[in-house]
């Protein structure tokens, strides 16, 4: 399952999240998504699980949870709507 995650605070490494969802289970991917120029987190980031009801654990036990700071927001990724006037190559 991926696993969209806001409000992650602009300091905290992949590794970092990594740690907060193995607490639940196996992880399998992490990505902080990063702004192009100036190579900065953007706040967010997904998660993948391999286990859909470790997932689902992790989605319970840190949605709205403090970490770092900041009140994470985490629920389960959706798929990716094109953006009217946006072509991509």
């Amino acid at each position: 399952m991926k696993i969209y995650v806001a409000s992650i605070p602009f300091r905290t490494s992949e590794d970092d999240l990594r740690s907060a969802f193995e607490n639940y289970g196996d992880v399998s991917s992490v990505r902080i998504i990063k702004d192009r120029e100036t190579q900065r987190s953007r706040g967010f980031g997904f998660v993948e699980m391999d286990n859909d009801s470790d997932a689902q654990s992790a989605i319970d036990g840190l949605n709205g949870s403090e970490f770092q700071g900041r009140e994470l927001v985490v629920n389960e990724a959706r798929p990716r709507e094109e953006q009217p006037g946006r072509n991509r190559f």
